[in-house]
């Protein structure tokens, strides 16, 4: 992924904030030889205190002989995505239709080492962590080997626990344009109000605030 020095996070915390509220990605999986990579969306579970993730995938997916020959893996998160029209980038002074359009997003890629978990006992405590995450308030059942209700199930599944090992980190929201072309953008956003425009004018918009001093 490119990453423009203007697009890059302002520290670890930006994109480590952003992933926190944002737990839905797709597994890129080199393929076998001759073959194409598999890309399978997912849940997952990211902790920062020790930089994994965990997720499972049901036991027929086809991508288990692909990542076994290959743990090299890259956890692909993207959204606040919109688009923007020409006539709101074009630079102070120059005539609306000269402006270039683009897309605003925020992408986060986690280039992990993956480890498949097949123990009874190691993905039933997988689950545990992947419900503490995603289902806080309880109300199911702890999943445990041979107890009901899905300890019979457990065979029917394989974990991945995700290290990771290098990151790359994306906002792109126009941080290079002068001022008035922001301004510009920015009451754009606002006034067409679209479903991931008030994402994208917050990120634009907070990005300038803190933006590091030279």
């Amino acid at each position: 992924m490119l990453v423009h020095p203007w697009d890059a996070p302002h520290d670890d915390a930006e994109w480590r904030d952003w992933l926190a509220t944002h737990d839905f990605g797709e597994l890129a999986v080199n393929g076998l030889p001759g073959e194409p990579p598999f890309v399978q969306p997912l849940h997952f579970a990211y902790d920062p205190a020790d930089d994994t993730a965990v997720t499972h995938l049901a036991r027929p997916n086809p991508l288990w002989p692909a990542l076994e020959a290959n743990p090299a893996v890259t956890l692909s998160v993207v959204d606040d995505y919109v688009f923007v029209p020409g006539p709101w980038q074009a630079p102070p002074g120059a005539p609306a239709e000269h402006g270039t359009p683009t897309s605003f997003y925020t992408a986060v890629q986690l280039r992990c080492t993956a480890h498949i978990v097949d123990d009874p006992a190691g993905k039933a405590d997988l689950l545990v962590r992947q419900m503490a995450h995603f289902q806080p308030e309880g109300g199911s059942a702890r999943p445990a080997p041979g107890e009901a209700p899905y300890g019979r199930l457990l065979s029917g599944i394989r974990g991945i626990r995700l290290e990771v090992t290098s990151v790359e980190a994306k906002f792109k929201y126009a941080a290079h344009r002068p001022a008035e072309t922001q301004d510009r953008i920015a009451a754009g956003l606002a006034t067409r109000g679209g479903p991931g425009d008030p994402a994208a004018l917050e990120h634009l918009l907070r990005r300038r605030a803190e933006r590091p001093r030279t």
